[in-house]
């Protein structure tokens, strides 16, 4: 509910093609990982004869078997480590462990185009596969169909221990939270506290609803890239009605970050000004009076004339 023109982040069923080339920031902090898969005699037998971000030429013995996901680093790359709940840029190709075959790829265009939140992607086993790698790389994710698809609903010819073949370029890992320079409240504005995945909650003051535009950083991004008005921005976001308290709408409880133009003409104008002029990384709240919102129209769950507040996470920008 934050765009004129609704275009969504749809959470992965299967691998989408999003249209999208991100920027990841720096955290500015040592990211570990501690890995619960490792490569094993299923996904060592995948090769792929292609560069980084090239159509891979993948081969490997049919019919494939496996009774454990594994995975295997086809190509080291040196860029962050991702890691749960991390938002994941890349290039995809997944095939049938039965017979070879492609069930889907991505363009390979020089642009990643499939786009995912690690923690949300709906192909069992393979965000265990994904994590503790690094951007950069080229995995082989090799996953038994029973586990792949627990509901039986995988593609034709996969019997329970044969495997889907994942084979992977991890473009971009994009920490999906504010990270940077935690600032003091400021009064007037309703407080932020964070769960320890960064999912903000809003406490009230209990003041009147504020007649007048305000935002307060409550994060400084640790980035030096800067939201410019019509910039394509990777956010998290939750927008609450200041007279109900309550969210309707949230990025954190749906499909995960979403991207939006940076302009009033694509998103509601103080959600655009809120995050203009912010460093990636950083994470804002915004009180926008009804003038800076829907102002007098209604929508299916914002009564017109409402004030709202939105919290929003800055992530990445194109």
């Amino acid at each position: 509910m934050i765009r004129r023109h609704v275009r969504t982040l749809a959470a992965i069923a299967a691998f989408g093609v999003l249209g999208m080339g991100l920027s990841a920031c720096t955290t500015g902090e040592p990211r570990t990982c501690v890995p619960t898969v490792s490569s094993g005699a299923s996904s060592s037998t995948v090769t792929a004869s292609t560069g980084f971000g090239s159509a891979p030429q993948a081969s490997f013995p049919t019919p494939l078997l496996a009774d454990q996901v594994q995975t295997s680093t086809l190509i080291k790359g040196d860029g962050p480590v991702v890691q749960s709940g991390d938002y994941v840029v890349s290039d995809v190709t997944i095939l049938n462990g039965a017979t070879g075959a492609i069930l889907d790829a991505s363009q390979y265009n020089g642009t990643p185009t499939t786009a995912f939140q690690l923690d949300k992607v709906a192909i069992g086993g393979l965000a265990d596969g994904l994590a503790c790698q690094t951007a950069g790389s080229r995995v082989a994710v090799t996953i038994p169909a029973s586990v792949a698809f627990p509901d039986g609903n995988g593609p034709a010819g996969l019997t329970d221990n044969t495997a889907l073949v994942v084979v992977m370029d991890i473009a971009k890992s994009i920490v999906a939270r504010a990270h940077g320079t935690i600032n003091a409240s400021q009064s007037g504005f309703p407080s932020v506290v964070r769960a320890v995945d960064g999912q903000p909650g809003i406490t009230w003051n209990g003041s009147e609803a504020p007649t007048e535009f305000g935002v307060s950083t409550l994060i400084s991004g640790d980035s030096d890239q800067t939201v410019a008005e019509g910039d394509s921005v990777l956010v998290q976001y939750t927008g609450v009605i200041w007279n109900e308290k309550e969210p309707f709408d949230s990025s954190w409880t749906k499909n995960g970050p979403t991207t939006l133009v940076a302009s009033p003409d694509q998103v509601v104008p103080g959600f655009a000004k809120a995050i203009i002029g912010q460093k990636v990384g950083s994470q804002v709240v915004a009180v926008l009076p009804p003038s800076e919102g829907y102002g007098d129209k209604a929508t299916q769950t914002i009564p017109a004339g409402s004030t709202l507040v939105f919290v929003i996470d800055i992530l990445a920008i194109n």
